[in-house]
């Protein structure tokens, strides 16, 4: 089954061109005032109790590798990165996600200052690798979507980068599986439109950044993701670009499959797709 109302094969993305500073405050401004004021006066019930289920079972757990070297990124920003994620996961550990509630990243974590004890990460600001306050965060938002992904709860926001930085050198999820973050406009959230209450966990061991979401009951359904419609390309003013879909398909006790377009990604590439073996 194909997804996409324009074929891949057909999509243009503009070559990018950087903004004015000013531009790109006032945008900032704009839309986490905007933000701030969805928080206020919307009438979503947001997820914010702490507490344990009576009856707990495991819907989907997941984890990622801390420590992970990259080309060109000096590793220092990488020990910072558990901090900051050591900081960032002790708001949302033990959260409930009850029945109409919305569950919001930045809603509960809060603007990652120096402050609080946020250090200097690694970001990424127009396709460029570049650090800022609370930087590394982005593999919070990977790691909870991914766990969403695969459960009943509804993602009703999620944003990622338009470029990709990095090839997929052990990558144990498909391109584009995953959620970018930035205080607070760029946030990841999912609404439970079920009866079931969830839990979520989230901490980091030696090595690792782990989750599981669980559930008060036991999910009769089995949840999986599948990419679709993977295509890379070049751009008529030279670039190359990647895009695809996320798709979660749901199987049901009886065996029937349905499926649901989750995102679909279009990103610019910072890396030529087509290296020669050396």
């Amino acid at each position: 089954m194909r997804y996409l109302e324009k074929s891949v094969e057909m999509f243009e993305i503009k070559k990018p061109h950087n903004r004015k500073a000013i531009r790109q405050f006032s945008g900032i401004v704009y839309y986490r005032t905007k933000r701030r004021l969805d928080w206020i006066l919307s009438d979503k019930k947001w997820a914010q109790k702490l507490g344990e289920l009576s009856s707990q079972h495991v819907v989907f757990e997941h984890r990622s590798l801390i420590l992970r070297p990259l080309k060109d990124v000096d590793m220092h920003l990488q020990e910072n990165k558990r901090v900051n994620l050591e900081l960032a996961v002790a708001h949302l550990n033990n959260r409930l996600i009850q029945p109409g509630e919305t569950f919001s990243i930045w809603k509960l974590v809060g603007r990652p200052s120096k402050r609080k004890g946020y250090l200097e990460g690694l970001v990424l600001r127009e396709g460029q690798i570049s650090t800022g306050t609370g930087g590394g965060l982005c593999q919070l938002g990977n790691l909870l979507f991914w766990i969403f992904a695969h459960s009943p709860l509804s993602i009703k926001e999620r944003f990622r980068h338009g470029f990709d930085v990095f090839p997929d050198v052990n990558r144990k999820v498909p391109f584009g599986a995953g959620a970018t973050l930035a205080y607070n406009h760029i946030d990841l959230q999912v609404k439970n439109e079920t009866r079931t209450h969830f839990q979520l966990k989230v901490w980091l061991d030696e090595t690792h950044l782990r989750g599981a979401l669980l559930a008060s009951h036991e999910i009769e359904e089995e949840y999986s993701v599948e990419e679709r419609n993977h295509i890379i390309k070049q751009q008529i003013w030279g670039g190359y670009s990647r895009h695809n879909q996320i798709v979660q398909i749901k199987k049901s006790a009886d065996g029937t499959k349905e499926e649901r377009l989750l995102v679909e990604n279009h990103a610019i590439m910072m890396y030529n797709p087509f290296l020669e073996n050396t």
